[in-house]
């Protein structure tokens, strides 16, 4: 995974919400806050 540098702009990208619909980080884009969750899960 490539990293992004700090205070730089977050590349947009699509993942599926909890329902399985597709949210871009744009979709946010005239929002004042996001918060992101990852869950990061071990096998």
């Amino acid at each position: 995974m490539s990293r992004v540098a700090l205070d730089a702009v977050a590349p947009d990208f699509t993942l599926p919400d909890f329902t399985g619909n597709p949210v871009s980080l744009s979709d946010f884009r005239d929002c004042k806050h996001v918060l992101l969750v990852f869950n990061r899960t071990f096998v």
